[in-house]
């Protein structure tokens, strides 16, 4: 069977669009699939594991890194730094292992600048008022945090073009997106310009 290298697939997309459970989804079904971990200057929480949940760093540490050019992308929330750090995304990837990622859409269009070989996936549900609901379901946001979300919402998909996929996560139906996600992670496998020379002349003259 011929192999390729590791690729690097990118799943974003406006908040309640469903991300974590169709990523969590896909990982179950392809147990080759790995999923990046962040960097984070914040305490651990209860249950969190290093190497695990985040890679946690001192800010100092934090910075050091950045300005070695350490994280593919980087953000600041709630006075706290995220990252992804270079090191483990080039690691695994040289490991043979695909690698997900779930950012905001403005750290994936990062992602893509910094290593263009990655595969942007934009994540929507079907209704925009179910973004909505779902957000209202998690019940940890107030209405006007959540009027936030919709609105930053709107924003974000003004950058769809800039993806190379789309999915649409439908009501009652994640179990065909999650599908969806597949069929692409399997399709960016077989593309022919991801393979060396060596290894297609070695189909060439099987």
């Amino acid at each position: 069977m011929v192999h390729g290298p590791g690729l690097l697939f990118v799943v974003s997309g406006p908040s309640g669009a469903g991300k974590d459970t169709l990523v969590d989804a896909l990982r179950a079904r392809m147990p080759r699939l790995r999923y990046s971990v962040s960097a984070t200057t914040r305490d651990p929480r209860p249950g969190e594991k290093e190497g695990e949940h985040y890679f946690f760093l001192s800010r100092q540490e934090f910075e050091r890194r950045r300005e070695e050019a350490g994280f593919l992308e980087w953000r600041e929330y709630n006075n706290h730094l995220y990252g992804t750090p270079r090191d483990y995304v080039m690691s695994t990837l040289a490991e043979g292992y695909d690698l997900m990622m779930k950012p905001e859409v403005n750290g994936a269009l990062a992602i893509k600048q910094a290593f263009n070989d990655a595969v942007l996936i934009f994540l929507l549900p079907d209704k925009f008022s179910h973004l909505r609901e779902r957000l209202l379901a998690r019940r940890t946001e107030t209405n006007e945090e959540i009027a936030r979300r919709l609105e930053i919402a709107h924003n974000e998909v003004q950058y769809i073009r800039s993806f190379d996929y789309i999915v649409i996560n439908e009501q009652q139906r994640s179990e065909e997106a999650v599908r969806d996600l597949e069929a692409i992670l399997h399709a960016e496998r077989f593309r022919i310009h991801r393979y060396g020379d060596d290894t297609l002349h070695k189909v060439e003259h099987s």
